[in-house]
């Protein structure tokens, strides 16, 4: 369930473009406009405005946030602004120029969307960099990253309920022999990760915690320093409980030492029309803190209030 907080009623695309425009003008920028306008309209309405805007200034509305907004805070509205799709193909292509150490950007956002959202991602991506999502990870991965990557950004994963049990328990079979004998890597292993729908992933580890005693990624971490093992359990929980996997990316991104501000506000703008209500639960309980208590004690000002819209809080 989404935190974005919509008015029951919003104003039309030009009054907000007006009223934007009006932002940028004078003598300094009036940040506290934009986050009330864009931080409480949802992405069709984001994408009205920018339409509207353009076409009644004549400049791009994303060059006129650039101009006007710098640091962490430019980068949360600007990632917000950008309708979803492109914005994960953005994403993505950033992430492709800092492997191997953002792998785990690539695998959750083609874990994370649905199938139909991943396919808008790929054509979004050949729209804007001229070049396919597959062949940009193919060629910047290596070796068993590769063999994982490759496979998960290409899937269109059946979105249905339908679960075949048979097939789940001779699959749970396979992946059990295959991490008994430490073929991490196996095809195996990547078809049945890369290939499976969710329902029926869920239902092959569920036949795989039953019959052999172990959730399948306690069986995973015989190498706590393996980098690969912790991409493919990162994969896993991304397939399955995807709100776990984005409490720890936000627990690690606030706890270090100095925010991870790029993660932070990576997971903020992109799970805020999604599911930061169940992210949210999932931090309170791992935590004992609330979301918004930890991010407002880690960043400040224009950035801080931003992120504190976005996942819900104070009224519209």
């Amino acid at each position: 369930m989404a935190t974005l907080k919509v008015p029951t009623h919003v104003p039309a695309p030009s009054e907000d473009a007006e009223q934007l425009r009006k932002a940028f003008e004078g003598w300094g920028t009036n940040e506290q406009m934009i986050i009330d306008i864009l931080a409480h309209r949802n992405a069709a309405q984001r994408n009205l405005i920018r339409k509207t805007y353009g076409q009644t200034y004549g400049e791009d509305f994303l060059t006129s946030l650039d101009k006007e907004l710098s640091s962490d805070f430019e980068r949360a509205v600007l990632l917000f602004t950008l309708d979803p799709a492109e914005r994960d193909a953005y994403l993505a292509n950033e992430a492709t120029k800092r492997f191997p150490s953002s792998n785990w950007v690539i695998m959750e956002i083609a874990c994370t969307r649905s199938s139909h959202e991943l396919f808008n991602v790929r054509k979004a991506y050949h729209a804007r960099y001229k070049k396919s999502l597959e062949e940009d990870v193919a060629h910047h991965a290596t070796g068993d990253y590769r063999k994982l990557l490759v496979p998960l950004v290409s899937a269109f994963r059946y979105e249905g309920d339908e679960v075949n049990m048979t097939l789940a328990k001779s699959e749970a079979k396979i992946l059990h022999d295959k991490i008994s004998h430490k073929h991490y890597s196996d095809e195996e292993v990547i078809r049945i990760v890369t290939t499976r729908s969710k329902a029926q992933l869920n239902a092959t580890l569920n036949h795989y915690n039953t019959a052999f005693g172990n959730a399948i990624n306690k069986d995973l971490k015989a190498d706590p320093k393996d980098e690969f093992l912790k991409l493919l359990r990162a994969t896993i929980k991304c397939l399955t409980v995807p709100e776990k996997y984005f409490e720890k990316v936000l627990r690690q991104a606030i706890n270090r030492l100095g925010t991870d501000e790029w993660a932070l506000t990576r997971v903020v703008t992109t799970r805020a029309e999604v599911d930061m209500v169940r992210i949210k639960e999932e931090y309170q309980k791992r935590n004992s803190v609330t979301l918004e208590k930890a991010v407002a004690g880690d960043t400040s000002g224009d950035y801080e209030r931003m992120l504190l819209a976005l996942i819900g809080c104070g009224d519209v």
